[in-house]
């Protein structure tokens, strides 16, 4: 009796943290621009001329509703591009921690993107007004 009491207590401590845990819902955002970029590092010196190397990387710019997370997303072998479905306009499912970013893919796979940047987006609005043609100066 004493031991199953034991066990039952156990499995219930062993249970309540995953109650407690936060799971973040995916939300559907909207690619603003996918942008290649490069981390030039040092690898050594010769004679006090530094030889480097570009690690190329990519600058994911995505929507949500009233927000723009931007991540850096870095590929498994310096000649990998990003997913295909990573298209400008494209719609994808993401979940945003606090300073990362996660793209589900296909499947159940994730993709883990840095959050480098959260800025407010805002509507393109045009000062001017196209509705009329402008009038021409005759000379």
């Amino acid at each position: 009796m004493r031991l199953s009491l034991l066990g039952t207590i156990s499995l219930l401590l062993a249970a309540v943290p995953s109650l407690y845990a936060v799971h973040q819902e995916y939300e559907t955002g909207v690619v603003l621009k996918v942008e290649q970029k490069a981390h030039t590092r040092v690898l050594y010196y010769i004679v006090n001329t530094p030889v480097t190397q570009d690690d190329p990387y990519y600058e994911v710019s995505i929507r949500f509703g009233d927000a723009i997370c931007v991540g850096e997303y870095d590929p498994r072998h310096a000649a990998d591009a990003p997913p295909g479905e990573w298209q400008v306009g494209a719609s994808v499912q993401a979940r945003v921690e606090k300073h990362h970013m996660f793209i589900k893919g296909p499947g159940m796979t994730e993709r883990d993107l840095v959050i480098i940047r959260h800025t407010p987006a805002r509507e393109a609005k045009d000062t001017k007004d196209t509705s009329q043609p402008a009038s021409r100066n005759k000379n």
